[in-house]
C-alpha cells in the first residue's frame, strides 16, 4: 500500500501528464479541507495515471489536501467493504453494473444521480444503465475496453483464412489450424474468469442479450434448455480439441506464450492482453483482431467492462468527492488518461478522442455500431457475487470435463434457487 499525503506540491510531483486539459476542466466553488481516495489503480500504468489524476485536480484547487492510497487491486477486492465503513474515505474506485449492488444495498455508496442531470453528464449516457439501480445512479465511469477474439494474423495468412462471420466458419478455422499442428485457442482458467468470457459470448450469440442478463439475474434456471444449447454449442469447440491443453493451470498471463510461440492462433480476451502481446515480441502486422462471430439469430452483444469512481456514503468532504468526479468524467481527461501511452483503453465520453491505435479504434468502431444487442459487463459483474464464483467453478470444471455437465447444472441451479429464490 502507498499513501501519498499531500501538501498538495507533494503529490504534484508525481505526474503534470493532465496539467493542460485539466485546467480547463475546473467547476464550481473553491475547494478547501481534506480529499481523501482509495484507488486499485496498482500496475504501473494505472499507477501513473492515478497519480497524475490526483496531481491536476491538486494543481486545480491549490486550498484542497489531498490523500491518495493505492491498494493491490486483487486485496482491494477484499478489503472495499471494511474501508467504506468506519472513517471512509470519499471516493473510491470500483466496478460498474451488479459488483456495485452490494455496496449500494449496503449503504456505502452514495447517491450521485444530481451529477448525472447535469449536461455535460449526456455524453456519458452509454454507461448510465449500468451506473443505476433502482432508478438512481451510484458512480461515474472513467474507461471501458473491448473484448474480441485477437489472432495471429499471419498464421491465418499461411493457412488462407480469414476473418469468420459465423459460427460454422469459426469452426471450419479451427478445424484448420489444428489441422496445421497448432491449437486453436489460447487460455487460462486458473483464476476461473476467463472462462467467463467464454460463456458471456456463447450465450449471448446462441440466446440474445436479453436471455443472457435474465440468467444474470436468477430469472432463468441453469437447466434451461436454451443454456443446454449454450453448452453444446460450446462442446462442439471442445470436442475438437480447440484450447490449449492444461488450460486449469495457467492464468491468463500464463498462457500467453502459446500465442507467441505460434502454439495457438487466437485469444478470446480483453483489449488489456495487446499490451502484453506486443511485449511477448508481436507486431501489429502478425496480430489482429475481430468480433466473436454469430451462432444464431440475434444481434451482436458485447463484453465491455467499465471501471468507475464513487463517492462513499459518509465522505466528509462530498463537495470535493463529487468536483473530483466531474473531473475524471470530462472528455479532455477522459482522451488524456485512455491514450495509448496511458491506460491504451477507450473513453466513455463521447466527446473524447480514441487513441491512436489500431485496437483502440477497432474496438471504439464496435461498440460504436456494431453492439446493438447490448453492452455487457462481463460474467463476474454482471453475476451475483456467489452465483458467479460458483458458476465459473462450473465453466472451467465444464471446460475440462464436459460430460460432468448434468451435475454441474444441477450445481449450479441448486445454488441459483438458494440465492434468488
Amino acid at each position: 500500500m502507498n499513501i501519498l499525503n499531500t501538501v498538495t506540491g507533494v503529490v504534484l510531483g508525481a505526474s503534470t501528464m493532465l496539467a493542460g486539459p485539466a485546467l480547463a476542466a475546473s467547476h464550481g466553488n473553491p475547494l478547501s479541507g481534506d480529499l481523501r481516495i482509495i484507488s486499485d489503480m496498482s500496475n504501473p500504468a494505472p499507477r501513473a495515471v492515478m497519480e497524475g489524476l490526483v496531481a491536476d485536480f491538486g494543481a486545480m484547487h491549490p486550498d484542497l489536501n489531498i490523500e491518495l492510497t493505492i491498494v493491490d487491486r486483487e486485496a482491494w477486492k477484499t478489503q472495499i467493504r471494511n474501508a467504506l465503513g468506519a472513517n471512509p474515505p470519499d471516493v473510491v474506485n470500483w466496478y460498474a453494473a451488479n459488483r456495485m449492488r452490494p455496496y449500494v444495498e449496503a449503504g456505502l455508496f452514495a447517491d450521485i444521480s444530481d451529477l448525472w442531470e447535469e449536461e455535460q453528464f449526456e455524453a456519458l449516457a452509454s454507461t448510465k444503465g449500468a451506473m443505476t439501480i433502482d432508478g438512481a445512479q451510484w458512480g461515474v465511469p472513467y474507461t471501458y475496453y473491448q473484448w474480441g477474439v485477437y489472432y495471429r494474423k499471419d498464421i491465418f495468412d499461411e493457412l488462407g483464412l480469414s476473418e469468420p462471420t459465423n459460427w460454422e466458419e469459426e469452426k471450419a478455422n479451427c478445424q484448420a489450424i489444428l489441422d496445421s499442428g497448432r491449437k486453436c485457442y489460447t487460455i487460462g482458467t486458473k483464476f476461473l474468469w476467463t472462462a467467463g468470457g467464454w460463456f458471456d459470448y456463447i450465450n449471448s450469440r446462441t440466446n440474445g442479450y436479453d436471455f443472457h442478463m435474465e440468467l444474470a439475474r436468477g430469472e432463468v434456471p441453469w437447466t434451461d434448455d436454451r443454456v443446454r444449447q449454450t453448452f453444446a454449442n460450446w462442446r462442439e469447440l471442445i470436442d475438437m480439441g480447440a484450447f490449449i491443453d492444461d488450460h486449469q493451470t495457467y492464468s491468463w498471463q500464463e498462457a500467453l506464450p502459446f500465442m507467441v510461440n505460434g502454439e495457438a492462433a487466437a485469444y478470446l480476451m480483453g483489449n488489456f492482453a495487446v499490451a502484453a502481446m506486443r511485449e511477448g515480441g508481436l507486431t501489429d502486422d502478425q496480430l489482429d483482431f475481430y468480433q466473436f462471430p454469430k451462432i444464431a439469430d440475434v444481434e451482436y452483444a458485447e463484453d465491455a467492462p467499465t471501471d468507475t469512481f464513487h463517492l462513499a456514503a459518509g465522505a466528509q468532504n462530498p463537495e470535493a468527492g463529487k468536483e473530483f468526479l466531474r473531473f475524471v468524467t470530462s472528455a479532455e481527461v477522459q482522451t488524456e488518461i485512455n491514450a495509448g501511452d496511458a491506460l491504451g483503453q477507450l473513453p466513455v465520453n463521447a466527446n473524447a478522442e480514441v487513441g491512436d491505435d489500431k485496437f483502440l479504434q477497432q474496438g471504439f468502431e464496435m461498440l460504436s455500431n456494431n453492439a446493438q444487442g447490448g453492452v455487457m459487463q462481463f460474467f463476474d459483474r454482471d453475476f451475483d457475487a456467489e452465483m458467479a464464483s460458483v458458476g465459473m467453478e462450473g465453466l472451467q470444471e465444464f471446460m475440462v470435463f464436459p460430460d460432468n455437465l448434468d451435475d454441474i447444472l444441477a450445481r449450479l441451479e441448486e445454488t441459483r434457487q438458494r440465492i434468488y429464490e
